[in-house]
């Protein structure tokens, strides 16, 4: 690659890193914490492209370059002119359908031992993360969710039963560690909601039925549902 296409190119991949942190699009890849380090990345990167960019031109004075045989090589800023100008959406209903069984671990080495959990905190309902609720649901023996009306908030996904969930992904450190966590929505005459469809459900948990057997699911006995948009963040750490 000719010297003008990597320092455009450097360039480009700078832009690319502070826009998506500027937007907050960089939290569909990567947990809040990293943006710092997304900052001084692309503000380095800006920096060396610009200094290499008039380096090259103070250097060359009025030359001319005629030199055309490597063209080709310009296609290579096509992939970042599309990282730049199209961000790929978060992982959503399909990318859940598509992972594995993997769930959020046990409070125990062995994973299937209960232990107390810290109550909840007083009134009703009270708003916890799904992963919270599916933990606290597998391997809690002090029961705490027992007659608490919790609020989640989650997008919905259909099992191969057309059985909706209501699901969150929980990102360990980027989007490629991530693993989605479920409760089963119950109910009578439920709606015909959509994959991806965002959700605020508020209702109690059903006692005993988040098992080894069922990926540790609880299932969500609805109280009320609200259809919301997505967050700013859709996952959960």
């Amino acid at each position: 690659m000719r010297r003008e296409a990597q320092n455009i190119l450097l360039l480009l991949v700078g832009g690319a890193l502070l826009k998506i942190t500027f937007d907050g699009t960089y939290l569909r890849y990567v947990k809040p914490g990293m943006a710092p380090w997304l900052i001084g990345a692309g503000a380095v990167a800006v920096v060396l492209a610009a200094v290499a960019i008039v380096t090259d031109i103070r250097g060359r004075g009025a030359t001319t370059d005629h030199d055309h045989r490597t063209r080709s090589t310009w296609l290579l800023l096509l992939p970042v002119l599309a990282i730049f100008l199209v961000a790929p959406p978060a992982l959503g209903a399909d990318a859940v359908n598509r992972s594995g069984p993997r769930t959020v671990a046990g409070p125990v080495a062995d994973g299937t031992a209960k232990v107390p959990f810290a109550p909840l905190p007083p009134g009703d309902p009270v708003r916890l993360k799904l992963d919270e609720v599916v933990t606290r649901a597998g391997w809690d023996s002090a029961g705490t969710l027992d007659g608490r009306v919790v609020e989640l908030t989650g997008f919905v996904v259909h099992s191969a039963s057309r059985k909706p969930y209501l699901t969150r992904i929980v990102m360990g450190c980027c989007a490629a560690d991530t693993f989605p966590v479920h409760a089963q929505l119950a109910g009578d005459r439920l709606p015909a909601w959509r994959d991806d469809q965002w959700l605020t459900v508020t209702g109690t948990v059903v006692p005993n039925t988040a098992t080894k057997a069922n990926g540790y699911t609880p299932a969500l006995r609805i109280r009320s549902v609200r259809e919301v948009p997505a967050p700013p963040d859709v996952y959960e750490y």
